[in-house]
């Protein structure tokens, strides 16, 4: 029922309703109003971006609405997404605000909320809020709020990743090439890695406001694999524009997903005893044959939501310790209530030293199914069940997969697009009834009101 947020706060273009500097004022009042009354004074938020330029504007604007509310914006410039989480905590701080459009390009903005323990927000907060812009809230009289800046954000963050690697090891002549995408963890992941004994090569850590993601991080690796096989590195990883997603290489440039990251970890938990009740939280996006090679090794896989937000739910109600996301969320919950990219690639990191084995070798046991997905950008969201010729299609694609595949079609939660996801033992069969689906369902899309 939200309005304005989606699976990951409110994002969009700049510029353009509701990724306004006015909007965002009114988001600043409405957050601030609403986590003044938890706590005891001083009432704090910390207000956190990435590199696009935009974040200056959509700054300003928070900064505004949140001491019109009497409450104090701590600023720790630009710093990924769960670093702002970390500090919130850490701080005691309200709430914490990032502004960010994660892995989106440059000219789209967008800004999602933290609690005081540096979790998402429930959708009900989120409601709450909506219905506090649209109503307007009253601005403080008795007291204003002060915008101070934390210069030890960035240095926290490290010192507190680094103490998710464990104390006996270190990366010492292990050859890693960072791809910071231009992004957030420009400065934060090389001093973490570089700290812990690796020998670095840094890409995209020269951000200048317009080239995050641009063709390159967590959403292009190939950059980053190609890099790798140049210089003959160990081992490729790649962050996208805020930090909280992780994609990975091989020394022979071989790319692998959040999925393949998460069952290579889950593996070595297992082993070591510290995988909670020998089961992990992935999404419905998660690959048929991901889930069969985990339950081989006699881990459970329970889905969820696509969503790091709704993995974390999950694992909160049944007490799990891992989970995450293909596309490269990734929550070790011992750690950090929130998708990490750098905790991730730590922990990766840490099963390869301790394992001695290269990550080509650690992936053998995660084996996939083929797999098709396809995004198609669509002028509007009509309700699967109001399209009926693409509903029946979908479902006699269903059936003739039967036990050897599945068919998943949803709307974007970010961003206005359609997904297509078909899994199978048959490459050449799978990409051909995507394409039947995603045809019937733009012939269908003309036809609805």
């Amino acid at each position: 029922m939200r309005k304005y947020f989606g699976t990951d706060g409110v994002r969009g273009k700049a510029n353009i309703f509701p990724m306004t500097s006015d909007f965002a004022l009114k988001l600043g009042e409405a957050v601030g109003h609403k986590f003044r009354s938890i706590g005891t004074p001083p009432h704090q938020i910390v207000i956190g971006k990435d590199t696009r330029r935009s974040g200056y504007m959509f700054e300003a604007a928070l900064i505004a609405g949140i001491c019109s509310q009497g409450v104090d914006a701590i600023l720790t410039g630009v710093l990924p997404t769960p670093a702002t989480s970390f500090v919130t905590h850490s701080l005691r701080a309200n709430a914490g605000v990032v502004i960010s459009a994660s892995h989106n390009p440059y000219y789209d903005n967008g800004i999602k909320f933290f609690d005081a323990s540096g979790q998402k927000l429930p959708d009900e907060t989120e409601e709450e809020l909506e219905h506090m812009i649209e109503a307007g809230v009253p601005l403080s009289t008795e007291h204003i709020g002060r915008a101070t800046r934390i210069e030890t954000a960035t240095g926290r963050y490290v010192e507190f990743v680094k103490t998710s690697f464990d104390k006996d090891l270190d990366l010492r002549g292990l050859k890693v090439v960072i791809d910071c995408a231009n992004g957030a963890t420009y400065k934060v992941a090389p001093a973490a890695i570089e700290e812990l004994g690796a020998v670095i090569t840094v890409i995209n850590n020269k951000p200048n406001g317009i080239n995050i993601n641009d063709n390159c991080g967590a959403t292009a690796p190939e950059g980053m694999a190609e890099k790798v096989r140049e210089i003959g590195a160990d081992i490729g990883i790649s962050f996208d524009g805020d930090g909280d997603r992780l994609i990975a290489c091989d020394s022979r440039g071989q790319i692998f997903d959040g999925d393949h990251i998460i069952g290579v970890c889950a593996i070595s938990m297992k082993q070591q005893n510290r995988l909670v009740k020998n089961t992990i939280v992935a999404t419905v996006m998660s690959n048929q044959g991901f889930v069969k090679s985990m339950n081989d090794y006699g881990i459970e896989v329970i889905r969820s939501q696509v969503g790091d937000r709704y993995v974390l739910e999950c694992m909160k109600a049944n007490g799990y310790n891992l989970g995450g996301e293909q596309s490269g969320h990734i929550i070790f919950s011992d750690y950090i209530s929130t998708g990490d990219g750098l905790v991730s690639a730590l922990q990766l990191l840490k099963v390869m030293i301790r394992s001695g084995k290269t990550l080509d070798k650690l992936t053998e046991g995660v084996v996939f199914f083929p797999q098709v997905l396809k995004n198609v950008l669509v002028p509007k969201k009509v309700p699967l069940e109001n399209m009926p010729r693409t509903s029946k299609l979908i479902d006699d694609i269903s059936k003739e997969l039967g036990n050897d595949g599945r068919v998943l079609v949803r709307y974007s939660g970010t961003e206005n697009k359609i997904r297509v996801m078909i899994e199978g033992q048959n490459q050449d069969f799978i990409e051909q009834r995507a394409q039947d689906i995603v045809s019937t369902f733009m012939k269908e899309l003309d036809t609805v009101k």
